[in-house]
């Protein structure tokens, strides 16, 4: 019958026609492997072909979600393809958001199999890892071979219709799916023998993994906000005019202080969003709708507050790892303590 035939969709970036400057462009498909593809190619070998790239720029996908989709589908049934692979997308959360997307429309449409590969954290990893097979991988493309050898392995075992292992076996993320299986042993004796491990501080394997949320106790209500110093604080990338600290607009690795001591509102000549993640239409016409400076020096004239920090800080949300989300906060909670501040209005978008 010859070899299986896969489609790849990959983002403007590694699909080798440019960043962020690319970002725009609409979906284009190129003959044979590209990028990544050349991997997969090799460790695929002779089982399967890839017979086409499909490219798409990561602003134009996540601003026409749905049309997007559907062109990108288009181009990849004319192929008649047996297998989709999306990405991987690491921890790019606008590309993560369009891996899965497409991988969706696949499975739900052409009824064939789709493997892409996320960073646990990434905003697409927790909209469709439910729905989709979503190899885990490191945030960065330092580990680019070692998610495109599971999603090889993992879309090779789908192709040829043999069992998929648990999670922990074969690489990819939970997707919630309860499974049957059959012990030697009882529940009772698998609890007791693990309670045992446990009191003795030997490692150990839950049959049933709970989700870590963190956990942030509620603080009491501000007393006296008439006398109290509010901060504006911002995850949804506001920042004057020509970005001066390079924020990227998605994955931030660093957030900025500004200035605004002089000022009764944002304007669209004075600022506009870095943030990679939402259409930045609205918020570049009017950036008080996404830090509210206007309204908060209403507060201030009218003696609901004490008064204004004369600075604000920014950052970028969109695919932004907790720990650095941690990171930054701790940072700028220090700075806003010694400056004497005493309540914090925190937007995002």
């Amino acid at each position: 019958m010859g070899p299986w035939k896969a489609v790849v969709y990959l983002n403007q970036f590694f699909g080798g026609i440019g960043g962020e400057e690319k970002a725009g462009m609409e979906p284009v498909v190129r003959s044979g492997p590209v990028g990544p593809g050349n991997l997969f190619a090799e460790l695929f070998g002779p089982e399967v072909e890839m017979v086409a790239t499909v490219i798409c720029g990561d602003n134009y996908f996540s601003e026409h979600l749905e049309e997007a989709t559907e062109r990108v589908l288009a181009l990849m049934e004319g192929f008649r393809p047996d297998l989709v692979l999306a990405g991987p997308a690491f921890n790019a959360g606008r590309y993560g958001i369009a891996c899965g997307s497409v991988c969706n429309a696949v499975v739900d449409r052409l009824g064939i199999p789709a493997v892409t590969g996320m960073y646990p954290e990434n905003p697409g990893a927790e909209l469709s890892r439910r729905s989709v097979f979503i190899v885990e991988t490191r945030g960065t493309t330092a580990g680019m071979r070692e998610a495109a050898e599971k999603m090889s392995r993992l879309a090779g075992k789908l192709l040829r219709g043999e069992p998929v292992g648990f999670p922990e076996e074969e690489g990819y993320l939970p997707r919630g799916i309860r499974r049957n299986t059959f012990s030697a042993e009882t529940g009772a004796v698998r609890a007791v023998k693990m309670l045992l491990q446990k009191m003795k501080g030997e490692p150990f394997a839950t049959e049933y993994p709970l989700p870590a949320f963190d956990r942030v106790p509620l603080l009491p209500p501000v007393d006296r906000m008439s006398r109290v110093t509010l901060a504006l604080v911002t995850s949804g990338g506001i920042v004057p005019r020509g970005n001066p600290d390079c924020i990227e607009a998605s994955s931030a690795t660093r957030y900025g202080k500004y200035d605004i001591g002089a000022l009764s509102e944002m304007t669209p000549e004075s600022h506009e969003t870095a943030h990679g993640g939402y259409d930045p239409t609205y918020a570049n016409a009017d950036p008080n709708r996404v830090l509210p400076l206007d309204a908060a020096r209403d507060l201030e004239r009218e003696g609901r507050i004490g008064k204004l920090h004369p600075f604000y800080y920014a950052t970028v949300g969109n695919g932004t790892s907790v720990a650095r989300c941690g990171q930054f906060a701790r940072e700028i909670a220090r700075d806003l303590i010694r400056s004497g501040v005493g309540a914090v209005l925190i937007t995002s978008t």
